[in-house]
């Protein structure tokens, strides 16, 4: 592999990704030489990853993607510790069962951004359990923490601002640093793995695992963090407007409160995370952002990261049907002519009531119905609303002597019932 195979590097740079790293002109010369394996770890700690997973499972893909080979690592061992880094007190401790299901809902979501598939770039998941578990206290002190000064330890930021809280450090998270930098260690040894990628928060426990490997392989390691994904006001990246935890798996957040949850995105952000959690060639990330600019109202940095991103995590026919109805409900799109994949959406979202058919063809009118289901407290409300011009039927405003029946009917099942310009409520036609 010439130079081009350390362009890499040029793209990350490029994207705003490198925030710490080891010697970078010896990495560039590595990369130039052939392909390197890569590591990224994540713990297990819920049955789904959230936002903040994004850049890294990115970046790997962007390595694999470069001709390199990805190790996602699933720490099913230091997920049972859990990294003291970010907190004020200690995590719960996760049993086996509890892992083992987390593991079953994460391992569908790796494979959404990068090919398991047999090959020279082909990615490899591994548990850390594999090697952990079988090593006694004793190897653990003679062979990981001979190497390590406590020193180094009381450096880290992280621990350093525990031992100073309130609740402070047990022994247990204080290892965890130490169980991190064997596993650089067991991969380097079981994989031929030279490298590690995390977020900035982790460069402490990395480098540690850098110098752990030069010290029991005799080997040379390399490592990359990118900065923490933040707004432009500093606070984290990884939960909606509403406060809402954004999570990666569907069970926990739907698609379209994913893709609004981008929508939500600040604009001065918008051309940071185009570059950072798209797969957008740098030139077209930059593009989409300078029209952005041009006409922050119209949105279009938002829609085109939302798109993307509900594209990558769950494909182009949820990040269809998620963009058609945030139209509908916010952009001023056609009720009567959206799909039903759209409308089956909404029925998710926004209160939704199933009524039996021959109610519908009873033709109730749309002041009972509305009161019926609950859109409106009463039916004077309704006839009040219907009135004003604030009552509307599948788009359309009504008065007070609209009836609904089986013709009213989107796709022979779903009726949009609308009160003012945002509360909706869809009544949905059982047998």
């Amino acid at each position: 592999m010439s130079e081009t195979g350390a362009a890499i590097l040029d793209d990350l740079a490029a994207r705003g990704l490198i925030h710490d790293s080891t010697d970078l002109k010896e990495l560039r010369s590595r990369l130039a030489e052939g392909p390197i394996t890569v590591y990224y770890g994540c713990d297990p700690t819920a049955d789904s990853l959230h936002v903040g997973h994004l850049i890294g499972l990115l970046v790997m893909r962007r390595f694999q993607d470069a001709g390199h080979r990805p190790i996602v690592l699933a720490g099913g061992a230091t997920g049972m510790i859990g990294d003291p880094g970010g907190r004020s007190e200690e995590r719960n401790l996760l049993d086996d069962a509890t892992l083992a299901r987390n593991l079953e809902g994460i391992v569908p979501q790796l494979r959404q951004f990068l090919d398991f598939e047999d090959g020279a770039t082909g990615a490899r998941l591994v548990d850390n359990r594999s090697w952990t578990v079988s090593m006694t206290a004793i190897d653990f002190l003679r062979d990981v923490g001979k190497l390590v000064t406590v020193n180094q330890m009381l450096a880290k930021e992280a621990v350093r601002s525990r031992i100073e809280g309130e609740h402070g450090i047990s022994y247990t998270e204080f290892s965890y640093m130490l169980l991190q930098a064997n596993d650089f260690v067991q991969l380097a040894e079981l994989e031929g793995c030279e490298m590690q990628v995390g977020g900035s928060d982790q460069w402490g426990n990395i480098a540690l695992g850098v110098d752990l490997v030069r010290r029991r392989l005799g080997r040379q390691a390399h490592a990359v963090t990118w900065p923490l994904l933040t707004r432009a006001d500093g606070t984290k990246y990884g939960k909606s407007a509403s406060g809402e935890q954004m999570w990666l798996g569907a069970h926990r957040t739907s698609p379209y409160r994913l893709y609004q949850g981008w929508m939500q995105a600040d604009d001065a952000d918008v051309r940071r995370l185009l570059l950072q959690l798209t797969l957008l060639p740098v030139a077209e990330a930059e593009a989409v952002a300078d029209e952005h600019e041009a006409a922050p109202e119209r949105r279009i940095g938002q829609r085109r990261l939302a798109a993307e991103l509900v594209t990558l995590i769950h494909g182009p026919d949820a990040a269809e049907a998620a963009a058609a109805a945030s139209d509908v409900l916010f952009g001023g799109g056609s009720i009567a002519e959206a799909s039903l994949a759209t409308l089956e959406t909404l029925a998710e979202e926004v209160p939704s009531t199933p009524v039996a058919r021959q109610r519908v063809a009873d033709g109730p009118s749309v002041v009972d119905l509305a009161a019926e289901v609950g859109l409106t407290s009463s039916k004077s409300e309704a006839r009040k609303l219907a009135a004003q011009g604030g009552l509307s039927l599948n788009g359309v405003a009504v008065d007070e002597s609209r009836t609904v029946g089986v013709d009213d009917l989107l796709h022979g099942r779903i009726a949009v019932l609308r009160k003012g310009k945002r509360h909706y409520h869809l009544v949905v036609a059982g047998g």
